[in-house]
């Protein structure tokens, strides 16, 4: 299937009250379970590639370029989106790339100067064709540091979303990056308030650290993209121990990350599923991913 633009899928998403999954990419296996895990599930995901995983790996395009050619070859659709960029120069290679969003963050400077970065980089992405997300109340936890009480104002929000002209936008409502015990408290009150106030999809991050019922709530309050990282590395981490573990003369690479490969698959498959919030009796009738009845992901 085509690449699918990450603004046709928020777009699809909130006409429908569902919820678009939006899971970090590390390495080749991760971009090949999460393509899996939508196709499973019958619905559509976004692939995401940090800045901090591009200075892990040296370089964007080789990642990025593997990352797309994964998402064109699946049957589901999928978008690629370039996450917590804080280099304008990087959001510039990647464009013309293929990659369907940018996440710009200018989060940690002041309101006037995230605005100024923002519209800049903003301007220039819609030139090319590709979305872009700001972030607007930092939400912690990036470097270890879990910073949960900072919240995003709902009427600066409107002013930022209007001033920069940014496609979707990630708030603080009390989730936090990085976290390993999923126990954040969301302000859910605070969810419908920017929803009602902000004209572009909200995006929750750090929701590594919600659990299963308040991530359907969240969408039901109104949040769109959500982001799923650490929950899943955490899954991908322990389905490779468990393989070394269990044969310590192991030495293939595959006999261990093709275990983690699929664990990933199987949670992001689960977790696509809670995303969509919408109520029982206004879902179809259900079937396999394919199936007649079944709703078409992003249709």
């Amino acid at each position: 299937m085509p690449l699918t633009p990450t603004a046709d899928l928020l777009a699809a998403a909130v006409r429908d009250g569902r919820g678009v999954g939006a899971f970090n990419v590390v390495q080749l296996e991760h971009a090949h379970a999460l393509a899996a895990a939508a196709e499973h599930a019958g619905r559509a995901v976004v692939l995401q590639i940090s800045e901090n995983c591009v200075r892990y790996h040296g370089s964007l395009a080789p990642l990025l370029a593997a990352t797309l050619a994964v998402a064109a070859g699946s049957s589901a659709p999928v978008a690629v989106h370039l996450d917590h960029v804080v280099s304008p120069g990087l959001v510039d290679e990647a464009l013309g790339s293929g990659i369907g969003s940018v996440m710009f963050d200018a989060s940690a400077l002041p309101y006037a100067e995230n605005v100024a970065r923002t519209r800049e980089v903003a301007a220039r992405c819609r030139a090319a064709g590709v979305a872009v997300e700001a972030e607007l109340g930092e939400v912690g936890g990036k470097d270890g540091v879990h910073a949960p009480g900072a919240r995003t104002d709902p009427a600066e929000a409107a002013a930022f979303a209007a001033a920069t002209g940014v496609d979707a936008l990630a708030v603080a409502v009390g989730s936090s990056h990085a976290m390993r015990t999923r126990d954040a408290a969301l302000d859910f009150e605070l969810v419908a308030a920017l929803r009602a106030a902000v004209p572009v999809p909200l995006v929750l991050h750090g929701a590594s650290g919600i659990a299963d019922a308040d991530l359907t709530r969240a969408v039901r309050a109104g949040l769109v993209k959500v982001n799923i990282s650490t929950h899943l590395n955490a899954a991908f981490t322990a389905a490779a121990r468990a393989a070394l573990a269990a044969d310590p003369e192991l030495v293939d690479p595959r006999r261990y990350l093709g275990p983690a490969r699929d664990a990933v698959a199987e949670e992001a498959a689960r977790l696509l599923d809670l995303l969509d919030a919408v109520p029982a009796a206004a879902l179809p009738a259900t079937g396999p991913p394919g199936a007649p009845g079944r709703a078409t992901p992003g249709a």
